[in-house]
């Protein structure tokens, strides 16, 4: 990355604000124009589209402050910085560090000229040399509108490269685009080229390049789930993870679980930073040192450091701890003659910390470290290992599944996407946990290849920290009390609240990965219900902030202002 990202060539434009209400503009001593540039060597595609990750780095640490600060899983402390305590609290009467569009659009920019300018006719040996960079770039760019309306609401849509600030200001003065009219755009936009195979650069400072770049399916799943339409975010996401050539399994490894039925003092861990980059698809790769580009600050927000005297700037919130604390952690127990199922007490445990789900436990340590009255340093210490200055993830494994399992519920197929959660989807699953009639309508969705997808190597996402869900009793399917007067009615009963169970589980599984205020936000949309949202966030310190719900009510204030 060192030698890569600052080497950038052509088609690199560099974009940035002139004045606080300007929200694009051209630097003329920065822009490499028209007339001086074409994108005709495979050297200049490499380097150019480098230069795009280069810029993407800008926003990396954003994406999952934006999506974590804002939502119910973290609270600021009292170190927090004031941009970070504003984002938290929903108050943008001050200018933001959080707040600057223009990055996101200096990406979008670097795209639209690459795409208008790269040569895509020419040809080796029958085949389209820029093919595959082509192809990523379309993705970022269409990745970067995602973040971009999920963060503003409506955005203007711009996929012309702007080359004067006359262009710029045009742009940025036409009529704005929500949420879904940007989604139909790109869905248009990528589907051509979603089976186009991402670039390969070979290893960059020890990263595998190739995990660089979005895989295009998953994307495209992505925009089809914001758009509402569930039957084809499904099937965008069940072609990805079904991929012949690379299919997509959850590793039994990275789970935590007790390993005893009977002692309940050390849980098994599965996961480390190193097991962690196995379940990351796909990342954002971030510098080391600040003079070969963008460090990573989510380190010293998220963690004690000795470049913040220990002193983070966030924390997991009360709402946090007692969603973990609230699920049921359960053993399948076998000897020679029976099988039965051991529940672990919510009481008794060595650490709070170990009551439920086992997921917050494996992600974050605290301590207190005693000090002299006159240190400098907190005598507070914390460390949430999810978080790396290497990368920033932008697909993993477990949230593509649990993505799915939303897309086959909306879809109006509960049952498939409960059996992703309690058991693992495979053949021999769906066949034992999806009646004949959802198997026979979720059709190619639910099918998977029985010798990769088995019985053995497949596990229930809830099975990542709650222990063996598939014996948990606790744990099942929504039925209604008494039976409703029609199948479709009983399929419209169980639909929100398998979709409930699903953001519960994405909270566990995604925690303070950047998820979680766009997964309640998509959810309270789709609902037509703003509490959906406000009332989780209210709460995130245990008692509702009244204050706090009453704004969030109103959904124009879930967005950044654009200016």
């Amino acid at each position: 990355m060192k030698r890569y990202i600052f080497h950038t060539l052509c088609a690199f434009l560099a974009l940035g604000l002139s004045a606080c209400s300007d929200m694009l503009s051209t630097d003329s001593e920065m822009v490499e124009f028209e007339k001086d540039n074409t994108l005709n060597h495979p050297t200049d595609s490499v380097y150019s589209v480098l230069g795009i990750i280069g810029k993407m780095q800008v926003i990396a640490d954003r994406t999952v402050l934006l999506g974590e600060a804002r939502a119910d899983l973290m609270q600021t402390t009292e170190a927090a910085s004031a941009d970070l305590k504003r984002l938290a609290s929903f108050q943008f009467a001050e200018q933001n560090k959080y707040n600057a569009v223009s990055d996101y659009y200096a990406i979008i920019n670097n795209c639209n000229y690459y795409l208008a300018h790269v040569d895509t006719a020419l040809q080796r040996r029958g085949r389209n040399i820029f093919q595959n960079e082509y192809a990523a770039v379309k993705a970022f760019r269409a990745w970067t509108y995602l973040q971009l309306v999920q963060a503003y609401g409506q955005v203007p849509l711009v996929t012309e490269p702007l080359m004067t600030e006359i262009d710029a200001r045009n742009a940025m003065n036409q009529e704005r685009k929500g949420i879904t009219e940007i989604c139909q755009y790109f869905i248009n936009d990528l589907t051509p080229y979603a089976e186009v195979e991402l670039p390969r650069f070979g290893d960059i400072n020890g990263m595998e390049s190739q995990r660089f770049f979005l895989p295009m399916r998953a994307l495209l799943g992505d925009l089809c789930l914001w758009a509402g339409q569930y039957q084809e975010a499904a099937r965008w996401y069940h072609a990805y993870l079904t991929d012949k050539k690379n299919p997509i399994l959850i590793s039994h490894s990275k789970r935590i679980h007790w390993q005893s039925a009977t002692e309940f003092v050390h849980p098994v861990d599965g996961y480390t930073i190193t097991t962690g980059l196995l379940e990351v698809l796909s990342y954002i790769p971030m510098e080391e040192r600040v003079f070969d580009g963008v460090v990573s600050d989510l380190p010293n927000i998220y963690n004690s450091t000795e470049e913040n005297r220990y002193y983070f700037q966030m924390e997991p919130s009360i709402a946090m701890r007692q969603l973990s604390a609230s699920q049921t952690n359960c053993i399948e127990y076998q000897n020679n003659t029976y099988t039965d199922t051991i529940y672990v007490p919510k009481k008794g445990l060595n650490q709070e910390i170990l009551v439920g789900d086992l997921r917050l436990y494996s992600n974050y340590k605290a301590s207190y470290v005693a000090r002299d009255a006159y240190s400098e340093y907190s005598t507070d210490y914390q460390n949430i290992n999810k978080i790396t200055h290497l990368y920033i993830p932008t697909y993993r494994k477990s949230m593509v599944y649990l993505r799915y399992a939303e897309a086959l519920n909306r879809a109006g197929y509960p049952q498939s996407a409960f059996t992703i959660l309690k058991y693992g989807i495979c053949q021999e699953n769906v066949q034992a946990h999806v009646d004949t009639l959802e198997q026979e309508r979720a059709g190619e969705l639910i099918a998977f290849d029985g010798n990769v997808f088995t019985k053995d190597e497949t596990i229930g996402i809830h099975s990542m920290g709650s222990g063996d869900s598939h014996a948990n009793a606790f744990y099942t399917l929504p039925m209604p009390t008494t039976p409703l007067a029609t199948r479709q009615d009983t399929i419209d009963y169980q639909i929100p609240l398998v979709e409930d169970y699903i953001i519960n589980e994405m909270a566990l599984e995604g925690a303070f990965e950047g998820y979680r205020f766009y997964d309640l936000m998509r959810v309270s949309l789709r609902r037509n219900d703003p509490s959906y949202l406000a009332d989780p966030i209210s709460k995130r310190k245990g008692e509702r902030d009244e204050g706090l719900y009453t704004l969030l009510m109103d959904s124009k204030n879930w967005f950044l202002p654009l200016k």
